[in-house]
């Protein structure tokens, strides 16, 4: 199993949003001996949010090899002609170091600010996700150039959090497979992993991250910063992200490699370099 960072695209921690903290956490990503770089994707959110793509293309000559993968993109919002222009982009920009990971996105808030029924994700994600692979292959009536650099376009994974329809919709539609971590559990990874077909890759994103001194530290973060921004409950929460000690940290992402679990892309909560040096140290 390897490690990927996800860019940080949300002020959090004291440090503010700027290209100067995206290119640190590049490099630091570069020197820790991680794989890859990723970038989210949001329109609205409860805090300032950076738009993936822009994000990600900018840490193109930072990012020294690794590779650069969307976690994900929204083909239903932006429309799959112009994700496709921008996944493009990124690809011939990075000599073919894309993986175009998409899905329909969680958020309401997103549907309502493009007026598109969230009610109608699932419909209209499969039909963009056909759509964008004919683009991205050359392959639809509407010529995008340049081309992607990898012949056939950048692989398409697909987001799931594991449930019997989305995995059906992966091994149906996807390249490989996408997983949340703070919406499944080691346990819950490998059984969804058991239903997929053997060769397909797969990874696990959004695994909020924060090595602490000791579990009080941690604790306080789990409970003050993580748990508000996402609604949810920090005891839940505990045992499915890397919030903690670096013991803690260890044991879980040890769990996912026991799993099958064949890259884990960390965001840290703040502190970008500190928290990609703390955490490539206890990873398995």
């Amino acid at each position: 199993m390897d490690l990927g960072v996800h860019l940080p695209q949300m002020p959090l921690g004291d440090e503010p949003l700027s290209l100067a903290r995206l290119e640190r956490a590049a490099d630091a990503a570069v020197e820790c001996g991680f794989a890859a770089v990723s970038a989210n994707d949001h329109f609205v959110f409860q805090a300032p949010w950076l738009d993936g793509p822009t994000a990600l293309a900018s840490v193109v000559p930072r990012s020294a090899g690794l590779t650069l993968a969307t976690t994900v993109s929204l083909p239903v919002l932006r429309g799959p002609v112009a994700l496709a222009k921008a996944l493009a982009t990124i690809d011939v920009l990075s000599a073919g170091r894309l993986i175009a990971g998409v899905g329909p996105g969680s958020s309401e808030r997103d549907y309502s600010a493009l007026g598109i029924p969230f009610e109608e994700r699932w419909k209209r994600f499969e039909a963009a996700v056909i759509e964008l692979r004919a683009l991205l292959r050359g392959e639809s009536e509407i010529e995008l150039a340049p081309r992607p650099h990898q012949p056939g376009g950048p692989p398409l994974w697909i987001g799931s959090w594991g449930s019997k329809a989305g995995l059906a919709r992966v091994a149906r539609l996807g390249d490989g497979w996408l997983a949340s971590a703070y919406n499944t559990t080691p346990e819950a990874f490998a059984q969804a992993r058991a239903r997929l077909p053997d060769q397909l890759p797969n990874a696990l994103a959004t695994m909020w991250t924060w090595v602490s001194k000791d579990r009080a530290e941690g604790d306080r973060v789990l409970t003050e910063v993580l748990a508000p921004m996402l609604r949810r409950d920090p005891d839940s929460l505990r045992r499915q992200v890397c919030v903690g000690p670096p013991g803690h940290c260890a044991e879980l992402l040890a769990q996912y490699a026991e799993a099958g679990c064949e890259r884990v892309y960390v965001w840290p909560l703040g502190d970008e370099p500190r928290q990609l040096e703390a955490i490539a140290a206890v990873a398995p």
